[in-house]
Formats: C-alpha cells, structure tokens, sequence
C-alpha cells in the first residue's frame, strides 16, 4: 500500500538552493577545524543562533559550545545528565538543547543558554542505542540504532517538556537486520513526516510522525551504506555517510522528488579533512562537520569540527 505525507518545505529561498560545497572555510578570516574542548570524543554537533555550534562528547555526556566566526570552543555543559552524548538540536523556539543519550537508553535536555540541566529523560531500559534527535514545532523525536522504535518527546508552547511516547515503526524502515540500523533523522518543516537513515542497509524512509508508518525513499538501485547524520536543505538531503572501517568518508547529496516518494544522488562531498566525521548541521553558508575519528588513526590528535562551505 503506498502511502500520502503532507509535505511542506521550508522556504522558497531555501527549496530552490543548490548544494555545492568547497573544501574550504566559510571565509579566508575563518579556520577550516575548529578543536573541540580537552578528552571530547565527538560524534554529534548542532548549531544554534547567530554563529554558535554546540558539540558532544560520546564518552561522558559533556558538551561544548563554539563560536564558528572565532574558532573556539570551550566546555558548556561540564555536569552532564547522562553519561553520554552522540546527537544533537538546539530547539531555538523553546531554548532548549536536546542530547541523545547513545547505550544509556536515554535522552538530556539543557538550558540552550546556560548549559544548565533541565532533565534526564528514560527512553528505553532494554539494550538500545539512543543515537540522534530531530525538533519539530512540538516536539522532538530520537532514534533507536538497536530497536525498530522512534521516541517522541512532546514540548509545549511554553517549552514544558512531557513525557516520552514510544512510536512501534511499521513498513519496510521497522525491516532490522544485524548491526546499527535506524539512525539519522530529518523532519520536513511542517513536522508530520520524518526522514530516516538505515546505516547498515543504506536506505532512506519516510516516517509518519505520528503513526511510525514508513516507505522507502526510491533511489533508483543507489544506497547510501554507513549513512549517518542527515540535514535536509530544501529538496536537497544530505547524507553523511562516516565510512565504518573501511567505506567512503563522505555527504550524499540526494535530490528528493516533492512526495518523498523517490530521490537522486546528485553528488558526492569529501574532503581530506574528514576523519570518520559522523554528523553535520548547517549555520547560514557553512556546514558543521563533527569528527568521530573512530578509524583510521587519526591524522589530527585532537578531537574537532571541520567547517565547508554551502552554495
């Protein structure tokens, strides 16, 4: 059975943006990496208003918060309420900063400006990997790598947060194999339909926000395999792929038919400056690259965020 999604993009000035990325940074003032804070293990990043980006560390739930123009970066959240953090969203409307919390099973929220923790959310008590967040107007919504769930957190006008409901996913994205599964996640502007990365069968789904029905996104044969932090940017998605072991270290470009029913791969965006990056975000002309420097050794000892710049 097929399935209808309300679709609303985002702006007209954004549906009609063409991707194209240098390897460069965003301007001849500004650095190409950024180094993130002492003993970070990075692997989420997110950005929030003006020129600030915001950072986790996989290995103990600290956070760091940088200035992109500057290219510094310090510890934010020092106190973390959950022992780890891998993705991450600066929900601006309600000044919240949502964490995944990865083999914790949970989820942490903290006070977008003051680092302060607001609270610690149980999302799952069996073995799961808690691995990355998307916001929407009323929500927001974490995947789970080990289990065929979403989790949805709601959010009030007001920025109350309530507690998580579990959302059972049907369709060919609820289709788990061996090895990390669901992970990056996207949602269209009006927040009825979410968009999610299988890492280890390389496809695309489109999700019912509400009902956890899912379709394939049709690439016309083409996976993106180790597929894991996603951005949608107009009808572009950008899939960045970290390569595993051995794979490519690199963002699909994937142009999406206006249903979501199918999509392209247009390009593909590498850079020597990649080191097992996993997740990206994107602040006016630049995208965030974060670097998890899980294999090879890395060729840059600190842990850091890689700065390309958005056409």
């Amino acid at each position: 059975m097929k399935h209808r999604f309300a679709i609303v993009f985002a702006a007209a000035s954004l549906v009609s943006l063409a991707v194209a990325v240098v390897s460069s940074p965003a301007s001849a003032h500004r650095p190409e990496t950024i180094d993130l804070p002492e003993g970070f293990a990075g692997e989420g990043v997110a950005t929030g208003r003006h020129h600030t980006f915001y950072a986790g560390s996989r290995l103990d739930g600290r956070v760091a918060r940088g200035d992109l123009r500057r290219g510094t970066s310090e510890v934010f959240v020092d106190e973390p309420l959950v022992g780890a953090a891998t993705g991450l969203k600066a929900d601006l409307r309600h000044g919240l900063l949502w964490v995944s919390g990865a083999a914790t099973g949970q989820a942490a929220v903290y006070d977008l400006d003051s680092g302060d923790g607001i609270v610690a959310l149980t999302l799952a008590t069996s073995p799961s990997f808690i691995n990355d967040v998307v916001v929407t107007r009323d929500a927001a919504y974490f995947t789970n790598s080990l289990s065929p769930v979403i989790y949805r957190v709601p959010v009030s006008k007001r920025g109350e947060i309530g507690q998580p409901e579990t959302i059972t996913l049907s369709g060919p994205a609820a289709e788990f194999v061996p090895g990390f599964n669901i992970n990056g996640i996207e949602s269209t502007s009006d927040g009825r339909t979410l968009i999610v990365v299988n890492s280890t069968k390389g496809t695309l789904y489109t999700v019912d926000a509400r009902t956890g029905t899912s379709a394939e996104i049709d690439l016309g044969g083409a996976t993106v395999p180790t597929g894991d932090g996603i951005l949608l940017v107009g009808r572009k998605l950008l899939v960045l792929q970290n390569g595993g072991q051995t794979g490519p270290n690199q963002i699909a470009v994937v142009r999406l038919q206006k249903r979501l029913t199918s999509g392209e791969i247009v390009d593909t965006i590498s850079s020597p400056l990649f080191e097992t990056a996993t997740t990206l975000a994107r602040s006016g002309g630049t995208l965030v690259v974060v670097n998890a420097q899980f294999a090879p050794p890395p060729i840059d000892p600190e842990a850091e965020v890689v700065l390309l710049r958005l056409h």
